[in-house]
């Protein structure tokens, strides 16, 4: 779990205690919220062994910096929640995603769970990306895979 500190907190043996005590790095205040957010994304690239801000997946490319999904290069146009669903599924790339954890992580709290916009949503990202992009795992949820040869 990557670690920001966030503090008042500038000197320069305040920054070495903090990064010296397990921190992966250190914020201090006052600061920009684009620089705190470039940070945060920062972490979370690195934490999931992401350098940079292009996830791949086949020939499916996602950069996070852009917002853009490209397939073979090619530029493809998604929805705000098609994006977030196939942003996730990068992230767990090779994991199987359930169809709840979907929904907490694009949706509110209050959202109807019965709803089956998850599947209308994976049957659009495969149209514009290909059948074989997302599997469904019958009972569990969904996996994305690399499937570079």
């Amino acid at each position: 779990m990557p670690v920001l500190v966030l503090t008042a907190r500038d000197s320069w043996s305040d920054k070495v205690a903090g990064l010296d005590a397990g921190a992966d790095d250190y914020l201090a205040k006052p600061f920009q919220t684009q620089e705190l957010i470039a940070r945060l994304r920062a972490l979370i690239r690195r934490a999931s062994g992401n350098a940079s801000s292009e996830l791949i997946a086949g020939d499916v490319r996602l950069d996070t910096r852009s917002g853009r999904v490209t397939l073979a290069g090619e530029p493809v146009k998604m929805t705000a929640q098609e994006y977030k669903l196939l942003s996730y599924l990068i992230h767990h790339k090779g994991k199987v995603v359930s169809r709840t954890e979907l929904i907490e992580h694009i949706y509110d709290q209050d959202f109807d769970r019965d709803s089956n916009t998850i599947e209308v949503f994976v049957t659009r990202i495969r149209k514009k990306l290909g059948q074989d992009v997302i599997t469904t795992i019958r009972g569990l949820g969904y996996s994305l895979e690399d499937h570079t040869a």
